[in-house]
């Protein structure tokens, strides 16, 4: 039996948390890019905005597999928020994303230890409320229906799609309807299957081509 590929998973939109600990604020901010370029330029962004913070402390996985790192402890002792921010990420299986914690010191040293926790619960609260988009290797189908079934088909599939892990493309319409759909390929023959079953044989899907696709958790 041939092992599906798992990806990484990225998050949906940008959010941002704050938190206050022992008189100190951690502002959190953490975001999906598409290049360590995309996380450099929000990271510039938010040190602008911030200026006066006391430190902006960054993480960020990039690529496809979350093969590329990078973090920053931006004044802090080395190794007390890059690497637990990072870790944070790391563990919580995520790509293409950054995350900045802005420390507006309150006069109350949190030690060594005290800053990893405050820096990686700052990461991890603010990765609670975030929504997740999961990636997987799925396979396009398209199929051709008269303009006057397209809305059941599309029903069906948006249906299907929902149990059986895949996610609807763009329709098209010309001389007839094409709806699309990006399917694991491991649920092909059951699509087959049911599509025969709705339309008497009528309706056969037409396979495409492979990629990774952003389906929402």
């Amino acid at each position: 039996m041939t092992s599906v590929r798992s990806y990484p998973a990225t998050i949906a939109a940008a959010i941002e948390h704050e938190t206050v600990i022992r008189k100190s604020r951690f502002l959190t901010h953490v975001e999906p890019v598409t290049s360590v370029e995309q996380a450099e330029a929000v990271i510039a962004g938010i040190r602008k905005r911030a200026w006066d913070a006391n430190h902006n402390c960054t993480a960020m996985v990039t690529g496809l597999l979350g093969d590329q790192a990078r973090s920053s402890d931006d004044g802090e002792p080395s190794g007390t928020a890059g690497i637990p921010m990072l870790e944070v990420l790391r563990r919580r299986d995520l790509t293409d994303v950054v995350a900045v914690v802005t420390r507006y010191f309150g006069g109350v040293k949190l030690g060594a230890g005290g800053l990893v926790r405050a820096y990686s619960s700052a990461v991890s609260e603010t990765l609670d409320q975030a929504a997740l988009v999961r990636r997987a290797a799925l396979r396009q189908v398209t199929l051709e229906v008269p303009h006057a079934d397209a809305g059941r088909y599309d029903n069906l599939l948006r249906e299907w799609a929902a149990h059986h892990g895949a996610t609807l493309g763009e329709p098209t319409y010309a001389a007839t309807a094409t709806l699309e759909l990006w399917a694991p390929q491991t649920e092909l023959p059951r699509l087959t299957d049911d599509l025969a079953a709705a339309s008497a044989g009528a309706v056969v899907p037409v396979l495409g081509v492979e990629r990774i696709v952003d389906v929402p958790a």
